[in-house]
C-alpha cells in the first residue's frame, strides 16, 4: 500500500462563444487556441501512456458549454479553417527565418505542430475530441466529472433552487448524453459552494465534488485530517474534498511556481504583435485586428524587455526536472503526513485550470507526461488515483459541514460580486423567478410553444456564465462580457412576454435556436 495518493485535477471549461451571423469572429479563437495548445496535446500525452503501458489515473471535468463547442460542426469546420491559416503562416515563416537558424528550426517547429493537430483532430477524431477523451474515460484511467450548466456561479443564485437545480441537473444531463452515463463527480463553477448545495447534488446522482482549502479547513466540525481526506457532508452523501495548497502553489504561481522558469517559452511575445502588420494582414481576423497567432520565438528569459531565442530540448529537460520535483515533494508530503492519518493514506488534491497546460504554460502537457510516468516507474510511495477508486477503498469518512467558498481573490465570492459586476444580478434573480414562473404554468404546451420555452431555459442559463463577471471584475474583454448579459436578458424578456401574451415570433424564434444552439435535448420543466 503506498503512504498516500495524488488526484490531479483539470477544470476544461470555456464560455460558450458561438456567432454563425459573423464569418469570422475574434472570441472564437479561444476555443480554437485551447484546441491546439492543450485539448490535442493532453489527449496525445494520454495516447503515449497508454501505448507504454503506463498506469495512471487524472481527473478532468469537460463543461457542458466546452463540449458543446466541442461538437458543433460550424465551430469545427471554422477550427480547421482556423489550423489552414497557421499553417499557411508558419510555412511563410519558414521562409522569412531562412537566414536566422534559431528562428528558422523553430517555425518548423509550430509547422509540424499545425500539420500534426490538423491531422489528429480530422483524421484521428473525425473533428469531434471528445471521442478521444471519451476512450480514456471508459478504459478508467482518466475520471471525467461534469460541471454547472453554462458555469453559472451557484453561491448567488440565492432565493430560488430551482435556478441552481437547473444548472446541476443539465450540466449532468448534457454529460450522459456525450459520455453515455451519468456524471459521479462535479466541478463546482468556481469552486463555489454554499451549504444546501450537496442536497441538490446528490438528488442528481452526485457522488462527489471539489472546494478551495479553507471551504474544508474552516468546517464544523473541524477536520481530523485536515484537506487530506474527503469529508461526508452533514446531512447528505454527497464528498467533498478540498485543494492542497502546498501542491497547487507550485504549479499555479508563475512567480514561485514551475510556469516562471525562464527557460520556458514566453506567452506574450507572439509574431501577432512583433512583425509587420500587412506581412500578417491575411493572416488576420476580418477586423484587421492584431492577436496572438499563437507563433512564439522568446523564452521568458527574466524580467527583462530583452528576450533570447526560445529553446524546445532545453524548455523540456526543465519540464522533466519540475515533474522529478513535484513527485519527490509529494512523495516527502505524505511521508511526514503518514504518522498523523492513523494508517489511512493522505489524500493529495491538486486541481488546476486545463488550459493552465500547454496555452499558458506552453510545456504543461509534456510535465503532466514526465509525472505520470515518473510516478509509475520511479517509486512507490505515491500513487495517482481517481476520487470514486478512493471513496470505494475508504468509504467510511467524518461528517462535516463546509464553508461558504469560492476560489479566486480572498475566497468568497468576491471576483464574481463587486462594483463592476454587481448589476447583473438583479436581472438574473427576476429571470429565475421568470422562469420557475413559466416552467410551472406549462404542463403540455404545443410544439411552437414547446421550443419558446426551451429557448427561455437557454437563454437564462447563458446570461448566468459566471464567465461574464469574470471577465468583467478583470477588465480584459469588457464589453464582449456586458454585451452578452444583454443579449441572454433580453432575450429572455422577450421571449417570457411573448409566451404570456401568446405573441410567439416564429421567424426570431428560429434566429435565437440557430445562434444560441446548445443543450439540443434541454427540457424547461428543470425549472419546475
Amino acid at each position: 500500500m503506498p503512504l498516500g495518493y495524488l488526484c490531479l485535477v483539470l477544470h476544461a471549461h470555456l464560455p460558450f462563444v458561438r456567432h454563425p451571423e459573423y464569418d469570422d469572429f475574434l472570441e472564437e479563437d479561444w476555443l480554437y487556441e485551447a484546441i491546439t495548445e492543450t485539448y490535442i496535446p493532453l489527449l496525445e500525452v494520454f495516447e503515449g501512456l497508454e501505448r507504454d503501458g503506463v498506469e495512471w489515473r487524472l481527473t478532468m471535468s469537460v463543461t457542458p458549454t466546452l463540449a458543446a463547442m466541442l461538437t458543433d460542426p460550424l465551430l469545427q469546420a471554422r477550427y480547421v479553417r482556423h489550423l489552414d491559416n497557421l499553417i499557411a503562416l508558419a510555412a511563410k515563416e519558414i521562409e522569412r527565418t531562412r537566414f536566422e537558424p534559431e528562428f528558422q528550426a523553430l517555425a518548423e517547429m509550430y509547422h509540424r505542430r499545425f500539420t500534426r493537430a490538423r491531422e489528429v483532430f480530422v483524421d484521428r477524431y473525425g473533428h469531434n475530441l471528445l471521442r478521444g477523451f471519451k476512450h480514456f474515460f471508459d478504459g478508467g484511467s482518466l475520471e471525467l466529472i461534469t460541471c454547472g450548466a453554462t458555469h453559472g456561479f451557484l453561491p448567488l443564485m440565492v432565493g430560488n433552487e430551482n435556478a441552481r437545480r437547473a444548472q446541476i441537473e443539465v450540466g449532468c444531463r448534457e454529460f450522459e448524453r456525450h459520455f453515455g452515463r451519468r456524471p459521479r463527480g462535479i466541478w463546482l463553477p468556481e469552486c463555489g459552494y454554499a451549504p444546501g448545495i450537496e442536497r441538490l447534488l446528490e438528488s442528481a446522482g452526485i457522488r462527489y465534488f471539489f472546494t478551495d482549502t479553507h471551504a474544508v479547513l474552516f468546517a464544523e466540525p473541524r477536520p481530523r485530517f485536515g484537506v487530506y481526506a474527503p469529508l461526508m457532508v452533514t446531512g447528505s452523501n454527497v464528498a467533498c474534498l478540498a485543494r492542497d495548497s502546498e501542491s497547487s502553489k507550485q504549479v499555479w504561481s508563475a512567480i514561485e511556481g514551475y510556469p516562471g522558469d525562464y527557460n520556458y517559452r514566453d506567452f506574450y511575445r507572439d509574431v501577432g504583435f512583433d512583425l509587420d502588420y500587412e506581412y500578417l494582414k491575411p493572416h488576420l481576423h476580418q477586423t484587421g485586428i492584431r492577436s496572438l497567432l499563437g507563433i512564439k520565438y522568446y523564452k521568458i528569459t527574466g524580467r527583462t524587455d530583452h528576450k533570447l531565442p526560445y529553446n524546445p530540448q532545453a524548455a523540456r529537460d526543465k519540464a522533466a526536472e519540475h515533474a522529478a520535483n513535484f513527485m519527490f515533494n509529494r512523495e516527502k508530503q505524505v511521508e511526514w503526513l503518514s504518522g498523523s492519518m492513523d494508517g489511512r493514506p493522505a489524500l493529495i488534491v491538486a486541481p488546476y485550470d486545463a488550459e493552465l497546460f500547454g496555452h499558458w504554460w506552453f510545456e504543461g502537457p509534456d510535465w503532466i507526461d514526465f509525472l505520470l510516468r515518473k510516478m509509475h516507474f520511479d517509486q512507490q510511495r505515491i500513487k495517482t488515483i481517481s476520487v470514486p477508486e478512493y471513496l470505494d477503498l475508504y468509504p467510511r469518512l467524518q461528517v462535516a459541514q463546509p464553508t461558504l467558498s469560492s476560489w479566486g481573490y480572498k475566497g468568497y465570492c468576491e471576483v464574481w460580486l463587486e462594483g463592476s459586476n454587481d448589476w447583473i444580478y438583479r436581472h438574473l434573480h427576476e429571470g429565475a423567478e421568470r422562469m420557475t414562473e413559466l416552467a410551472r404554468a406549462h404542463n403540455d404546451p404545443a410544439p411552437l410553444l414547446r421550443r419558446a420555452l426551451n429557448q427561455a431555459a437557454r437563454e437564462l442559463l447563458l446570461a448566468q456564465s459566471s464567465d461574464w463577471a469574470f471577465i468583467l471584475k478583470t477588465g480584459t474583454m469588457v464589453e464582449y462580457a456586458k454585451e452578452r448579459t444583454r443579449v441572454h436578458v433580453n432575450n429572455f424578456n422577450h421571449l417570457y412576454d411573448s409566451i404570456r401574451d401568446g405573441t410567439i415570433d416564429e421567424g426570431w424564434l428560429n434566429g435565437i435556436e440557430n445562434r444560441h444552439n446548445l443543450f439540443p435535448d434541454i427540457d424547461y420543466r428543470v425549472y419546475a
